[in-house]
């Protein structure tokens, strides 16, 4: 039998996905359905008056109608599962509906459920609330300064938190003798996931239970959470994840919203659907990113750099979300090393509150930011000391010989060989030439721009221990059970919830390796917390190094126990055997053997069993990793910028990463290519954008740019790998790292192109608009 593992196997998933045979959320359709809609604020910030819903009640097809104060006492708040500790960390009351204030524009205020979702619509138009409209703020260093709007009581000066890393470094920028300073803005991003939020529930009076299928990546968790919102018993909640339209951090967090719809069941006794529009996604679902950060690099005239430190105002916007805590500060301020020795850095972080809809994780969470300030200051550096930004990348490398690598944050960074991977990007290139044709089309008045991002990450998150220290309010191991039938197929549970990484045809590479069989005969089950016992999601890069590596010792334990039974069945000691493509071998016999589907048979069978053993072949296995994964990569960008228009055409984008040792290429490749696609558009076209009074003027797709296949070449994709030494399968994540490495690049690569015109930097999204006038203002 050939070898599974490596290979490029299509995604077992996409048949069903492509032909529209797939089950979400709001296909599902239960007897006696009914729907629920949300009225929502159009105001940032504002006291609520008086609410009236006594007109939609009365309304046709009206089965309730809900208000904040008609809640209380009957259901929780929202909780925040990431209590960042020696922060301060300040988590007001967050209410499933507003009862006296609202505080962001898509705040809700009202609960209607109907007999069709758009009667349910049309009541919300005859509910009467009268608001006293209150003065706002959306920007977070704003928001800090006295006399502004104070969101909540428990807040001073609107801070959420307020968090420090590092080792100091005052030293390194007293002894520079080049310092670069300077402020970006890291742009708010708005997910926008194929399937927008949606939740069904279904109560059962008679025994108490509740099911909720729901848009989540992370359905324990949810249950966990929503247990509390709603006090129901854990282990009377069931919530199910059926095919999940894109997350990117979205469908991380705990809403309000799912819980309504909860609530609703329970107290109607009929199950009751919700679905989030377009519009609603775009006020109401957590956003990303949205820093501002002032930041130095301190270094010597040989390329040098000796240090770093940042300060950064994150906002939270309304209320504290999930796991938002954790985004600007484990998940950003400890990763500000880089790829690079940085003997010193400091990191100041304010997380502040804005009457704008909470941020999140968004692909990369955290990372992102952090690898967009280190790759800048390194280009802005080396141009300051007029040195090749290739040539400073390749001096500052933590070598290949360091690792494990320990940082001034706190981390140790696992394995990595950083140079060898921007060296094939350099070839990949053919970076001389590329340089020597840059100059000639500059010559010829057009401008051409060369960018890298030469990142590291951190991913596979656990560990739990660690994630105990730093205040998340979970574990991080992840659970597997193996379940072989008799006639030698396999059901593999995980407590991931994959929704788009192809695990289901991953997973199932890894046991069929394991076992020796085919991988048509494992099937992958998982995103119900009625048929797996425990996870904690996915997210952060951890299903495979996390998720996988449970699988993977879940299937060592059942070829363990099959070896009892081959060792019985052929009467034989156990160390007499061999276990190769899927039989059993008598050592020096080769006559003697038997298959893995014989053993399974007659493990169910039970006609003959060992002494002491039990029938069936299952195994369950737990994994916490002792560290988290970092991958890492280096890639380029090559664009064209019109000199009439401002408009950035991409040319070229080569990446180099390294996630370990690779399962499938095929899916690697895939998630390397929406990764970078996703990080191209913060790079050029996204961008949420509020006014003073904060309405979102970009709510919707005619005012949101999304990045479309046709702006795009070929994304030429290579790898080297660097087997991570502390999971059973060497892997590291590889969903977030084109996400985190190709902003940075799109924006070097920018920035290149347009250095004859003196410009150093630009803030994204960078429209033709932007960059035209950059031109015009260098041209003067």
């Amino acid at each position: 039998m050939p070898t599974v593992f490596g290979t490029a196997i299509k995604r077992r998933e996409d048949p069903r996905l492509i032909t529209g045979r797939a089950t979400y959320t709001d296909d599902i359709r239960l007897p006696g359905l009914v729907h629920a809609a949300i009225l929502r604020s159009p105001h940032a910030h504002a006291r609520i008056r008086s609410i009236d819903v006594e007109k939609a009640r009365r309304a046709p097809g009206v089965v309730a109608a809900y208000t904040g104060r008609d809640l209380q006492g009957r259901i929780g708040t929202v909780p925040t599962a990431w209590l960042l500790p020696d922060s301060d960390l300040k988590t007001p009351p967050h209410p499933v509906l507003a009862v006296d204030r609202v505080r962001y524009v898509g705040d809700g205020v009202a609960l209607v459920v109907a007999d069709s979702p758009a009667r349910a619509r049309d009541a919300l138009e005859l509910i009467g609330v009268e608001y006293e409209p209150l003065p706002v703020v959306v920007n977070q260093e704003e928001a800090m300064q006295p006399g502004k709007p104070q969101l909540h009581g428990e807040a001073p000066k609107n801070v959420a938190f307020h968090w420090k890393a590092g080792n100091g470094a005052s030293e390194a920028f007293q002894q520079a003798e080049v310092v670069v300073r300077h402020r970006f803005v890291n742009n708010r991003l708005i997910p926008n996931a194929m399937e927008p939020r949606s939740a069904v529930a279904r109560y059962n009076p008679s025994s108490g239970e509740m099911t909720l299928w729901m848009t989540s990546q992370n359905p324990h968790i949810h249950r966990y959470l929503l247990s509390g919102i709603l006090g129901i018993p854990e282990h009377k909640l069931r919530v199910v994840a059926p095919e999940v339209g894109g997350g990117f951090g979205s469908k991380i967090a705990c809403y309000p919203d799912e819980a309504l719809v909860a609530f609703a069941a329970r107290e109607l006794g009929v199950p009751v659907k919700w679905t989030e529009d377009r519009r609603e996604s775009f006020i109401a679902t957590t956003h990303g990113r949205d820093h501002i950060q002032d930041v130095e690099l301190a270094g010597r005239k040989d390329g040098t750099i000796t240090g770093l430190r940042a300060t950064v105002h994150a906002s939270m916007g309304a209320y504290v979300s999930t796991a938002a805590p954790g985004v600007p500060t484990i998940l950003f301020g400890l990763m500000l090393q880089g790829a690079y020795r940085i003997p010193q850095i400091e990191v100041d972080v304010y997380g502040v509150f804005t009457n704008t809809t909470p941020t999140d994780a968004y692909r990369g969470a955290g990372r992102p930011e952090a690898t967009f300030i280190v790759e800048r200051l390194v280009d802005l550096f080396a141009r300051q000391i007029g040195m090749d930004p290739a040539e400073v990348r390749r001096r500052n490398f933590i070598p290949a010989n360091a690792f494990p690598y320990d940082t001034p944050t706190g981390l140790t960074y696992d394995s990595g060989d950083y140079a060898t991977a921007l060296d094939k990007l350099l070839e990949a290139l053919d970076y001389p030439a590329l340089r020597r044709r840059q100059e000639e089309l500059r010559r010829q008045g057009r401008y051409l721009g060369v960018g890298f991002s030469t990142y590291v990450e951190i991913c596979g998150l656990g560990p739990s221990q660690v994630a105990g220290a730093v205040g998340f309010q979970g574990g991080l191991w992840d659970s597997a059970t193996l379940r072989v039938l008799p006639t030698g197929k396999v059901l593999v549970y995980t407590g991931t919830s994959p929704h788009g990484q192809g695990e289901e045809t991953t997973f199932a590479q890894i046991v069929a390796e394991a076992l020796g069989i085919p991988v048509e005969d494992v099937e992958v089950r998982h995103g119900d917390t009625g048929e797996v016992y425990m996870g904690w999601g996915t997210y952060g890069s951890r299903t495979t190094p996390v998720g996988g590596s449970a699988v993977a010792r879940a299937a060592e334990r059942v070829v363990e126990k099959a070896r009892v039974f081959a060792a019985h069945m052929l009467e034989v000691a156990q160390d007499d055997l061999t276990f190769e493509e899927g039989r059993f071998q008598v050592k020096g016999a080769p006559g003697r053997s038997v298959s893995f589907q014989d053993v399974a048979l007659q493990a169910h069978l039970a006609w003959n069993l060992p002494e002491g053993v039990e029938p069936s072949l299952e195994a369950s296995a737990f994994y916490d990793p002792p560290n988290f994964c970092y991958p890492f990569g280096a890639h380029a960008c090559v664009v064209e910028v019109d000199r009439d228009t401002g408009e950035v055409r991409l040319e070229r984008y080569v990446a180099v990463d390294d996630c370990g040792r690779i399962i499938n290429p095929l899916i690697v490749e895939g998630q390397v290519h929406g990764g970078v696609v996703q990080g191209i558009g913060q790079a050029l076209w996204e961008g949420a954008v509020y006014d003073e009074n904060g309405q979102l003027l970009t709510g919707s797709l005619m005012d949101y740019a999304l990045p479309k296949a046709r702006f795009f070449p070929e994304i030429e994709t290579h790898h080297t790998e660097t087997p991570a030494p502390h999971n059973p399968l060497g892997v590291k994540g590889v969903g977030e790292t084109g996400t985190i490495a190709s902003t940075p690049a799109v924006v070097n690569a920018v920035v290149d192109a347009l250095a004859p015109f003196g410009v150093k930097h630009l803030e994204t999204p960078l429209t033709p608009e932007k960059v035209w006038k950059a031109m015009q203002d260098g041209r003067r």
